[in-house]
Order: structure tokens, then C-alpha cells, then sequence
């Protein structure tokens, strides 16, 4: 089992920046990607940035240029640093965790949630 805790979340203008952090505890060994998704209510939750134990990041066209992943190993920490935040990046963001056992079977590990809001 994997526990994600995050922070950093909060109120900010649009414009500005925060940084959101998500501690990771228990089988980490087992953790192959950790990344961030955002949540609106009646929408889907969508992925907004990974970052692989190799280090390889992927983001959301949307954020693509504004957001930046990294990550920590040796506090098993990743980070999400936003920047130019807009109110559209409004919702509840989402640590996870994924843990690959082969092409057919993985395991997500999700967080509490932190809400972001941007006021315009």
C-alpha cells in the first residue's frame, strides 16, 4: 500500500503561482509513476502532469509552458510548481501514484485532494 499526502493548495490571483507537494509513504518501492490530476465538479478528472522514476514528464496541452513536475526521491516527494495561473486551472487537484506489474496490471494510489482556486 502506497499513502499520499498533499499540500500547498489554497486562494491565489490569477497570475500567480503556487507550489503543491505530495508526500509519499509506505511500499514506494513499488512506485513507477507519480503525477497530478484536477478534478471540477461534473467533469471527469483529467491528467495534468507525470513524472516517471526515470524522470520523464508528461503535461496537459493546457498547462504545457505554465506548469512544472519534479520530483524528490530522496524525500519521495513530488511537486507541482504552477505558475500564470488562470481561473480555468480552478478544481481540486489529485496526487497519484501508479505501480506497473506488467502491460496488463498497475494499481493507483490516490490522494485526499487540495483545492486550487484562481480568482480573476
Amino acid at each position: 500500500q502506497v499513502q499520499l499526502v498533499e499540500s500547498g493548495g489554497g486562494l491565489v490571483q490569477a497570475g500567480g503561482s503556487l507550489r503543491l507537494s505530495c508526500a509519499a509513504s509506505g511500499s514506494i518501492f513499488s512506485i513507477n509513476v507519480m503525477g497530478w490530476y484536477r478534478q471540477v465538479p461534473g467533469k471527469q478528472r483529467e491528467l495534468v502532469a507525470v513524472i516517471t522514476s526515470g524522470s520523464r514528464t508528461n503535461y496537459a496541452d493546457s498547462v504545457k509552458g505554465r506548469f512544472t513536475i519534479s520530483r524528490d526521491k530522496s524525500k519521495n516527494t513530488v511537486y507541482l510548481r504552477m505558475n500564470s495561473l488562470k481561473p480555468e486551472d480552478t478544481a481540486v487537484y489529485y496526487c497519484n501514484a501508479e505501480s506497473i506489474y506488467n502491460s496488463n496490471d498497475s494499481q493507483h494510489y490516490w490522494g485526499q485532494g487540495t483545492q486550487v482556486t484562481v480568482s480573476s
